[in-house]
């Protein structure tokens, strides 16, 4: 019973933040009858329908001519291109492979849903579920029917709840197919750092850490970790509750833009800060990663067949709007990432604009350091087509092939990046003709250095009689999906290696950009170690550096501990004045009289809740005592709390060896990270009207128990079969009544609190702890006269139908006894785990 699985007993925050905000388009309004799907009941009769509904035009002419301009299909296929972007998209779902019931799920999806539901498919020829060909050991699964079917459809009602309440329990993972390409590709390995630059709402992060936790040892934990950022606050409420799903404690979520996100790097004259932290110094020095998931904010005309309402509101300016926030993002993961570590930079977008263009970009700025991956050859079944190597850029309905043929007035939002070539063009003063300046881009600088690209090395041709310029760079290792392949969304993916730092890039004033823009320039971040470097900063300034110099060691001087930051950008310091208004994640209900609560703050950043080492040893004693948990298992350091006054702690988290490590880092640096949330929840404070009374104040979270259970060696008892699911049907069951009356005995001995049931492969209660690891285990309490179950409703039915799957009714079936009133089932009430 590994950490890190989905599993039971999940406390799910209030949904009504996690709404999505784009409505389901495809559906059509409660007050009308119809459905896309019954269009053959049009001559019965019935007129109700809403004469203001129109379903959305799954057309744009804008959208054809600058794709059939851009030629990203051929001509002979376009017509099946627009077809298959015109259906609803398929759903698709990801078995969360480190969850103990993996096995059952898969079992139950070849043998029982791919016949019960053939029936259901309209086209013969196509299966109405199967496994995704390329993702590994039938792990993902592809349906023929679209969301809009499954809700509406009673036929496939079964499929449906089964769907919804394994995405709860955290068994599952709703998740568009090619979106699950990404994680593939950055070959993740159990002990790598990860950062996810843009994770929410978190279906990717959920994934790597699948990743990382899959092959690791029942009741260990792995040496791995992934931090989970993104720039939105609700976003990252969102992405902590996809996430929470995991139980996880190698897992840090942060609030930061991604193109300014923190170095973490420990001044060689700083000392260990002692606030909320141990008062010693951090195992690492800098905060580097082995692998960057860069899936970056886009047009998102990928996801047409999902979100229809994009084809009204898509016009071209879409994507050279994002184009230059694309590569700050990508190059800011760049420089957080470690020498020979992997970087895959993605979109949902199809535009060579925000995809080639980027990766070109990528290429010139970093020169000989980074390469371009050939990734052809992993995942064969998955249809890809290579990136392209030539593309123009259009600008208000005007096409330019070249950033020379750009007017000046327009030069300051089209950019020279945007071009195969990234050549940049000055008027002469002398004769008013552009002269062309070698390897210049909008981002200053020449993208030359003693390790980059020398100007003979010209990364650009002309095409003959189009004058078009055609990159050098080999985009063809790019990969492009598109929808009519394999009926899919569109994806674009490019894969990094990084093989050396990165060249020092000397920065000159952009004359062809104004101030106030939003393309800013990034070669001023000083973004590896340099020997003596000139660098230019954002004014103009010169600045040497020692030999030990990195953009890291300027984050004393910085707001966030980002590279220095031009004047035209948002700072992450402006940013947060303005979610100071309303606090982030927290613990504790913000709505107090008056409808005002003092804002928490955590280090600089305010409205979060800080996030504080747990130091009482008392408390710490008494729970280790309690529960008889082996000295074996680090605890001790490793629990952490959201509120600074300890004496009023509610819940206690634990973290993992690498989060410790990067949050001690963290205080060392003066807590650059913006954290909101952080760890596994193990422990939470008694509130029952026994809880006082109870000899240890905390009890052991429904999260926290696989982590746990094979290091508890008080407070544990193995149940029958058919009392494990009494307990799992009644909630509470007297003493007397369980069908084992050693059991029910045992129980009654146990002290008052917290206890924890496993189910045992006999038909008695042994006391054997051999097979723990793999057991079935879920928290309950110990009351005056009865044990009740601390999980949610839904954990319960979950468990009941895993185990009538595993056993069949026939090995301890369930026996209809009296069930328990209503005031012994009360007893607990208030004490289990985040019940709605």
């Amino acid at each position: 019973m590994g950490g890190g699985g989905g599993g039971r007993g999940r406390s799910r925050t209030q949904r009504k933040h996690f709404k999505q905000s784009r409505e389901n388009v495809w559906k059509r309004p409660k007050s009308d009858p119809s459905s896309e799907d019954n269009n053959n009941n049009n001559n019965s009769g019935n007129d109700n329908r809403d004469p203001h509904w129109q379903p959305f035009a799954t057309q744009n002419p804008a959208f054809d001519e600058y794709y059939k301009g851009q030629g990203i299909v051929s001509e002979e296929e376009w017509d099946s291109f627009m077809e298959v972007l015109r259906k609803p998209l398929p759903a698709a779902f990801r078995i969360n492979s480190s969850s103990q019931f993996c096995d059952d799920i898969r079992s139950q999806l070849e043998n029982e849903f791919m016949k019960s539901l053939q029936s259901e498919v309209t086209n013969g020829e196509e299966d109405a579920i199967r496994p995704l060909p390329w993702y590994p050991e039938n792990l993902a699964w592809h349906s023929s029917f679209s969301r809009m079917q499954l809700r509406k459809n009673q036929t496939l009602e079964k499929f449906h709840e089964f769907l919804k309440l394994e995405n709860e329990i955290g068994n599952i993972t709703r998740q568009e197919a090619v979106s699950m390409v990404p994680p593939l590709f950055l070959d993740v390995c159990p002990d790598h750092f990860v950062l996810d630059m843009c994770a929410a709402p978190g279906s990717k992060t959920f994934q790597l850490l699948e990743i990382i936790h899959r092959s690791t040892k029942a009741g260990s934990l792995p040496k791995g970790m992934v931090v989970a950022n993104d720039l939105d606050v609700q976003r990252c409420n969102l992405l902590i509750h996809q996430t929470k799903r995991m139980c996880t404690a190698n897992l840090i979520v942060t609030n930061h833009e991604a193109q300014h996100f923190p170095g973490c790097r420990l001044n060689r004259n700083c000392s260990s800060s002692s606030e909320g932290g141990m008062g010693f110094q951090p195992s690492i020095s800098q905060l580097i990663f082995d692998r960057v998931l860069c899936d970056v904010p886009c047009s998102g005309d990928g996801t047409l067949r999902k979100a229809p309402d994009i084809w009204r509101k898509w016009n071209s300016g879409m994507g050279n709007g994002i184009h230059c926030l694309q590569v700050q993002i990508a190059m800011r993961g760049i420089s957080l990432l470690k020498v020979g570590g992997r970087i895959v930079y993605s979109t949902c977008s199809m535009n060579p604009v925000e995809n080639e263009a980027v990766v070109a970009e990528i290429l010139r700025k970093c020169g000989g350091s980074l390469e371009l991956v050939d990734v052809s050859g992993e995942l064969p079944q998955l249809v890809r087509r290579p990136g392209i190597k030539k593309w123009k850029v259009r600008d208000k309905g005007t096409w330019f092939a070249s950033y020379k043929d750009v007017p000046k007035y327009r030069r300051s939002v089209i950019v020279p990046s945007m071009f195969p070539s990234g050549r940049c063009y000055v008027e002469s003063t002398e004769n008013n003709q552009d002269v062309e300046l070698g390897e210049k881009h909008e981002n200053g600088g020449d993208g030359n250095s003693e390790e980059g690209i020398q100007q003979s090395e010209d990364p650009v041709a002309l095409a003959d009689e189009l004058d078009e310029e055609v990159s050098n760079f080999p985009l063809e290792r790019c990969m492009r999906i598109m929808p009519h392949d394999q009926n899919s969304g569109a994806f674009f993916i490019a894969v990094f290696h990084k093989l050396s730092p990165l060249p020092a890039m000397q920065e000159k004033p952009n004359s062809l950009q104004r101030d106030d823009k939003p393309c800013v320039n990034l070669t001023n971040q000083i973004v590896e170690d340099t020997n003596g470097l000139e660098v230019v900063a954002a004014d103009g300034t010169d600045e040497k550096l020692s030999d030990a110099a990195s953009e890291a060691d300027l984050i004393d001087n910085e707001t966030d501990g980002a590279a220095v930051e031009p004047d035209t950008c948002i700072t992450c310091e402006e940013h947060n004045s303005e979610e100071a208004e309303a606090p982030g994640h927290s613990e504790t209900d913000p709505k107090k009289a008056g409808g005002k609560r003092k804002l928490q703050k955590q280090g600089k950043w305010k409205g979060v809740d800080p996030v504080v080492f747990f130091k009482d040893e008392a408390i710490v004693t008494s729970i280790m005592t309690f529960y008889g948990i082996d000295v074996s298992f680090p605890l001790k350091g490793h629990l952490v709390t959201r509120n600074n006054d300890t004496n009023h702690v509610k819940r206690i988290y634990y973290i993992s060896k690498s989060v410790k490590d990067v949050l001690e880092l963290n205080f060392s640096v003066g807590q650059q990270l913006k954290i909101t949330s952080i760890g596994l929840k193990m422990f939470e404070r008694q509130t029952s009207r026994e809880g006082n009374s109870a000899p240890c104040s905390f009890r052991i979270s429904s999260e926290g128990l696989p982590v746990l259970l094979p290091y508890i060696t008080k407070q544990i008892l193995y149940a029958s079969p058919v009392d494990f699911k009494h307990l799992l049907q009644y909630k509470t069951i007297k003493f007397a009544d369980f069908v084992d009356a050693e059991f029910g005995h045992k129980a009654s001995n146990l002290m008052a609190g917290c206890c924890v049931i496993v189910l045992s492969k006999g038909s008695n209660a042994l006391m054997d702890q051999t097979q723990v690891d793999e057991s079935i285990a879920i928290g309950c309490w110990k009351g005056r006269a009865s044990l009740s179950v601390m999980v949610t409703a839904t954990d319960c039915q979950e468990l009941q139908e895993r185990l009538l799957t595993r056993m069949g009714p026939e090995n301890g079936s369930l026996v209809q006894d009296e069930k328990p009133s209503n005031g012994e089932a009360n007893e607990v009430l208030e004490m289990t785990d985040g019940k709605e």
